[in-house]
């Protein structure tokens, strides 16, 4: 069992998809949590994506799948007079590089702000950053 030092004590990482499922962050305030959602490793003729070329398009990635709003999403009537641009389970486009980049269990996830999303997309293949 993998350990990590807190202190003086060792804690255990979590060992069950439950237990894993505890790790996922709460976005605070006006962020949304995304998933970056998984990179086809082959090309369309069936030639294998290098590494390097799978890493940049992860990170230069203008779809995201929105998995949790933050308590105050959208709730400026200022800055949304029509309401929310997205909800729970939607497919969005961002800039590149958008919001804070972390890992948990090998797949990446992003922080953004409410006011990142740039649009909503009901089905996402096939689209590409330009």
């Amino acid at each position: 069992m993998s350990e990590i030092l807190i202190g003086v004590d060792a804690t255990p990482l979590p060992d069950t998809a439950e237990k894993k499922a505890k790790q996922m962050p709460d976005p605070s305030g006006f962020h949304i949590l995304c998933m970056v959602p998984e990179i086809e490793e082959t090309f369309n003729s069936g030639i294998a994506k290098a590494d390097v070329t799978m890493y940049a398009e992860e990170r230069l990635t203008t779809v995201l799948f929105v998995i949790k709003l933050g308590p105050d999403c959208y709730k400026d009537p200022t800055r949304f007079p029509t309401g929310p641009w997205c909800k729970e389970g939607d497919f969005i486009l961002v800039r590149p590089n958008s919001g804070s980049r972390l890992k948990i269990h090998g797949r990446e996830f992003r922080i953004i702000n409410d006011d990142t999303v740039e649009g909503v997309v009901e089905d996402p293949r096939g689209i590409a950053r330009g």
